[in-house]
């Protein structure tokens, strides 16, 4: 299994362009909030209802994430804690808009994925899950690594 170093520098590899850069920057988040978004959405049996409120298959696909992020760096996935906190702070302001959740979250991936294409276009280079679908969850982590390294702070 390849290590975080590794796992950044080809992702990075694929990342180059300002444009594509800035791109991430803006939709990754908005695919991670999305992709929490419709999750949380989809039913749940009720012994989640019995164990916490806050159980529901976003919460679980965020665990998963986590503890492999924590496989590969425990900086990193105590940040991306911090991380997905806010996301899911960010869903319940959202759930106060007119519209369905599902509704919404769905117009945010849709366009938050568009966004992603037009950067990669401009790179000239695919998305790197089309290689390896991991790299769906290296993506945020590539962000949070950046945000690290800016403030100083080990990533390992």
């Amino acid at each position: 299994m390849r290590n975080l170093t590794q796992w950044l520098d080809e992702y990075g590899a694929g990342h180059r362009h300002p444009v594509n850069k800035g791109l991430h920057w803006l939709c990754v988040p908005f695919i991670v909030l999305s992709v929490l978004g419709l999750m949380s959405c989809i039913p749940i049996p009720g012994i989640f209802k019995d164990v916490s409120p806050w159980l529901n298959w976003a919460t679980l696909g965020v665990a998963g994430a986590v503890l492999f992020y924590f496989s590969l760096s425990l900086p990193l996935a105590s940040g991306s804690i911090l991380a997905f906190a806010v996301l899911f702070a960010l869903l319940r302001a959202i759930e106060s808009l007119p519209y369905p959740l599902w509704q919404t979250c769905a117009a945010i991936f849709i366009l938050a994925w568009i966004g992603q294409f037009i950067g990669h276009a401009i790179e000239g280079k695919q998305p790197s899950f089309f290689q390896d679908l991991v790299f769906l969850l290296i993506g945020p982590l590539w962000l949070l690594a950046f945000v690290f390294r800016r403030f100083g702070w080990r990533s390992v």
